[in-house]
């Protein structure tokens, strides 16, 4: 499998450990197209119980917070490293970021009204267009657009690693944090690479089962496919705050 994608949890390398695993049955899109759908629900209604269980203002919501975080980055990496545990740590990891987004989404809905609301529509159009578009075969995905989305994603991240790193020094980026015309360009860019890196994830999914990959991949894709939904859905809610502020 030569197709590559932005999302780190489809890099080269851990797709060879996924396809590495030994299997008698192969990897279907339908198969993993309802293991995705299974993953969403688990996310939407964890999210939901933490939306109504977290108290913005209170000194529990902190810990939450990182306990979702760290549980989820942990999860990915065992389901990275060990593609074989991802009929297990995917449930696990869509559960864990249901609790961080749900916490995340009552802490924006506090501050502007029916911003939820209007980031999960987006998120969904979004989804849903980018699919079309990939299954009419409208948008086909050659070397160069692959290549052209791979600088543009790793270009993000290592902005957002450094905008980690200087933070530690009390120094602040801008475009991320900031609300003003670039900052909000800068978030529509984001968004656009995010639905651009779905168009890769398709094709990963369709390039896997045509390759006769492992049973496991429809549990690995599903996964994949979530990592790169759950970033769009952050960014949109990003963006939307921008423009309310």
């Amino acid at each position: 499998m030569q197709e590559q994608s932005g999302n780190p949890a489809l890099s080269k390398k851990v797709l060879q450990r996924v396809m590495s695993v030994d299997s008698v049955e192969h990897a279907t899109v339908p198969g993993t197209i309802a293991r995705t759908i299974f993953l969403l629900i688990l996310l939407t209604v964890a999210g939901a119980f933490s939306w109504r269980a977290v108290n913005v203002g209170s000194t529990s919501i902190a810990p939450l917070l990182i306990i979702s975080i760290v549980s989820a980055l942990g999860l990915g990496l065992i389901a990275s490293f060990f593609p074989k545990s991802t009929p297990i740590t995917a449930p696990l990891y869509a559960i864990a970021e249901g609790v961080l987004l749900g916490t995340v989404s009552k802490m924006y809905s506090e501050q502007y009204n029916n911003i939820i609301i209007q980031a999960v529509a987006l998120t969904g159009v979004i989804f849903f267009s980018a699919l079309f578009l990939y299954s009419t075969r409208i948008i086909k995905i050659t070397q160069k657009f692959q290549s052209i989305v791979l600088i543009a994603t790793g270009g993000i991240f290592l902005y957002y690693l450094l905008t980690i790193i200087l933070s530690l020094f009390h120094f602040q980026m801008p475009l991320i944090y900031n609300t003003g015309p670039f900052a909000i360009i800068f978030s529509l860019v984001v968004i656009f690479v995010a639905a651009l890196n779905l168009f890769l994830d398709f094709n990963l999914v369709e390039t896997a089962a045509n390759n006769k990959a492992p049973k496991v991949f429809e549990w690995y894709g599903a996964f994949a496919l979530m990592v790169t939904i759950v970033w769009l859905y952050l960014e949109i809610l990003r963006l939307l705050s921008k423009i309310r502020n």
